[in-house]
């Protein structure tokens, strides 16, 4: 099929009188792995979730394969949903089920896959994650952040999904554990020809996990180009913030004690 994989137009979400999303136009190309940056508040989640439809967005168009999916009815959402793994940025790991049924929860759950059957498919998923089968029985609890990070990726492609969203996923870690969860997304990226958006503030990440990078500011997004482009971007915001430079056009809101 030609096209991008998602597509994304005239995008507008408000809160109240919080207008979050400001007209949003962004495609992402099949197999590749698109990074949006932005500092808190900028829209970066909010978009994330409308593509993935926990969000109904107030105007505008969002296409999977070339299908509408901004309006659609509950059960075709579901289906749609089925497409897509998530890496949430604090791991979001059940610590009442061991690691292995973690990575299984949405093909026992969401599937009806037989217990076993899933328990197989987890320990694989371990597996490439760089986690041995005896992992899969100790407690989320008993993991370093490090390895509780490598689960939850292992359960955001245990389904084998069309598209991963990564939500901030070197939080919390050190800059080398950061660097091997890089590692790791680049790995299943390409071996499992998936589609990828990623969010994050760390452009280390950001430069190693992307083919493409994405800005948004205050609802809309000020550039896209690909990611060997981006120290020449020519644009003073994009400059400022991935330098992390305090003085330019990008002001934080500080209130005074």
């Amino acid at each position: 099929m030609s096209g991008p994989k998602i597509s994304v137009r005239g995008l507008r979400k408000s809160f109240g009188r919080k207008v979050v999303l400001d007209g949003i136009d962004i495609d992402v190309g099949r197999q590749e792995s698109l990074v949006i940056i932005g500092g808190s508040g900028t829209g970066k989640s909010v978009l994330i979730k409308c593509i993935i439809g926990l969000i109904q967005p107030d105007a505008g168009s969002i296409k999977l394969d070339g299908q509408e999916v901004a309006d659609l009815g509950r059960g075709d959402r579901e289906k749609t949903m089925q497409k897509f793994g998530m890496l949430f940025q604090g791991g979001a790991l059940f610590d009442s089920l061991p690691v292995w049924e973690n990575v299984a929860f949405g093909l026992i759950q969401g599937r009806g896959m037989d217990r076993a059957a899933a328990k197989e498919i987890a320990i694989r998923k371990l597996a490439q994650v760089g986690l041995g089968a005896e992992v899969g029985e100790l407690s989320p609890s008993e993991l370093s952040g490090g390895m509780q990070k490598r689960v939850a990726l292992a359960r955001a492609i245990a389904a084998e999904p069309e598209i991963v969203i990564f939500d901030e996923p070197t939080t919390g870690l050190d800059p080398i554990m950061s660097d091997v969860i890089n590692e790791l997304i680049v790995k299943c990226v390409k071996e499992l020809g998936i589609t990828a958006i990623s969010i994050t503030h760390d452009m280390a990440s950001a430069r190693k996990i992307s083919d493409r990078i994405a800005m948004i500011y205050k609802g809309k997004i000020i550039w896209t180009g690909a990611t060997a482009e981006i120290d020449r971007s020519g644009n003073e915001y994009v400059d400022q913030f991935i330098h992390g430079r305090a003085t330019g056009p990008i002001q934080m809101e500080v209130r005074a004690l």
